[in-house]
């Protein structure tokens, strides 16, 4: 079986002894919360008409979705909603359980 692409920028799949550092957990979890929190804002901003702060037109129609990305991104890095303590304590848990599984073939 081939082993599966890694994506550009995403850390290589860690070994069965291998425990990723906490910090590279919290950022991992901090981007999803932040890809999650974008998709709940976007809503938000679909029927807004503006003439006011970005001037309307194609240029903030254009540039809206990043706005609301770096939203996203602030409100993650800030303490965001949960979701990000919430994947941090799932990946610990599941690092140590894959670290506790025999290593030489035996099935349980």
């Amino acid at each position: 079986m081939d082993a599966p692409l890694a994506l550009p920028g995403a850390p290589l799949p860690l070994g069965p002894t291998q425990a990723a550092p906490p910090n590279e957990l919290r950022r991992v979890a901090e981007e999803f919360e932040a890809i999650f929190l974008a998709q709940m804002l976007a809503p938000m901003f679909e029927g807004l008409e503006t003439d006011g702060l970005g001037g309307g037109g194609i240029g903030e129609e254009i540039f809206r979705p990043m706005l609301i990305e770096r939203y996203a991104d602030a409100l993650s890095r800030s303490g965001g909603v949960g979701i990000a303590d919430s994947v941090v304590r799932e990946l610990m848990r599941l690092q140590e359980t894959v670290s506790m599984e025999p290593t030489d073939g035996a099935s349980r």
